[in-house]
């Protein structure tokens, strides 16, 4: 990173400060993926960001709050929680880094700074009207926020959750807004990512995995009948992208077990990766919200890259990416 400037003293009679450009090198591909809590990475995209990351591809993850609603299942930190000591948001600042380095991630965000926003709890839960709540976050400040990151980075391609933020946590369907208004406003500045995806689950695997744990003493669709009872699942032909990270599923599962107080070690996650956790912690899929569908494969025409038709070679190449500011 190199800056460039004329004379940056000024003068006595208060002139306007000297306008300054700063040129990032950064590889040709650049994926941005905007997540509401600590561990969501992992447990939604973390093969793909492995995926990328080990491409060579610029990874940057913005993450909304510190997840400091969640649930402790480390016993021992117990009192961490936010109805006792209220600090598991500065605990899981640390699981979220060992998250990241075990996904080979080295540039990650909180939006607005570690802190600014709070983990809203649960739908209809009285934490959803904490003051600091990311429920309740001016969108046009937080977008901001978000803007400021990508004018930085200038990704391509950004991930983030459907309307219902997948399963209708409060965070998540604030974290889709968020990104789609940055979007907005990064097109008006003509820097708008070329593509944005929403993380989904085809009905098809939904499907295999209920036959899967039928049975099962630790059946995570324990009660529901019909996939239609589940809050999720995208019909197969509205998929748009399947990125398959196979190779990286020990990095996602590694991450994983980094949010150690969010993500119990007897979890029927472990169990069915132990199975056949290369398919499950591998595969990754994506609707498209915005921009071209690529070139794709099979019945459905599913995109095996999120670049496709953008026109990059997927080597990790670089190029300079400017931004220019005041100081």
């Amino acid at each position: 990173m190199w800056a460039t400037c004329g004379d940056a003293s000024g003068t006595a009679g208060g002139e306007p400060p000297v306008r300054v450009t700063v040129v990032t090198t950064l590889p040709d591909r650049r994926l941005l993926l905007v997540h509401a809590h600590p561990d969501d990475e992992s447990i939604g995209t973390g093969a793909t960001m492995a995926h990328y990351a080990a491409l060579g591809a610029h990874v940057t993850l913005v993450t909304c709050t510190l997840g400091e609603e969640g649930e402790v299942h480390v016993p021992e930190l117990a009192q961490l929680v936010a109805a006792e000591a209220d600090q598991l948001g500065g605990y899981r600042i640390g699981e979220l880094a060992e998250a990241c380095a075990a996904l080979g991630v080295t540039d990650h965000r909180f939006l607005g700074g570690a802190g600014r926003y709070r983990d809203s709890g649960m739908m209809g839960l009285a934490t959803n009207e904490h003051p600091r709540a990311f429920w309740r976050a001016d969108l046009d400040e937080a977008a901001g926020h978000l803007l400021e990151i990508m004018r930085e980075v200038r990704p391509q391609v950004l991930v983030t959750y459907d309307p219902n933020g997948f399963y209708g946590h409060p965070d998540h369907i604030q974290a889709h807004r968020v990104a789609m208004r940055a979007v907005e406003l990064a097109a008006a500045e003509g820097i708008a990512p070329a593509k944005v995806y929403w993380t989904a689950m085809p009905r098809s695997v939904l499907e295999a995995g209920m036959t899967h744990f039928a049975e099962s003493s630790d059946n995570p669709f324990a009660g529901i009948e019909h996939i239609d009872d589940l809050p999720f699942g995208t019909p197969d032909p509205e998929i748009a992208a399947r990125v398959d990270a196979t190779d990286r599923h020990a990095a996602k599962e590694a991450a994983m077990r980094a949010h150690a107080t969010q993500i119990p070690a007897t979890s029927w996650l472990y169990a069915i990766a132990g199975n056949f956790g290369a398919e499950f912690m591998g595969v990754e899929y994506f609707t498209l919200a915005v921009g071209e569908k690529g070139p794709g494969v099979g019945p459905y025409g599913w995109e095996e890259d999120l670049f496709a038709g953008l026109g990059l070679d997927g080597e990790a190449g670089r190029a300079p990416v400017v931004a220019a500011g005041v100081r």
